[in-house]
């Protein structure tokens, strides 16, 4: 996958100022592996909450 493709993620804890998100298989898939992406809070939508799944299209992160 390269860096400026749409990835899919569901927020899988959120851990202080530090997010874990999950890599999806698609919009509505199941997640793609068990490794878990730690990403900075400010990157990320203010609503997000454990369970919410995201969009990450040139390095912007959208709720879906």
């Amino acid at each position: 996958m390269g860096k400026f493709e749409e990835a899919f993620y569901v927020v899988d804890a959120i851990d202080g100022d530090y997010a874990n998100l999950l890599l999806l298989d698609g919009p509505d898939g199941e997640a793609a592996d068990d490794e878990v992406c730690p990403v900075a809070r400010f990157l990320l939508p203010d609503a997000i909450e454990e369970g919410s799944r995201l969009v990450r299209h040139y390095f912007e992160y959208t709720l879906i």
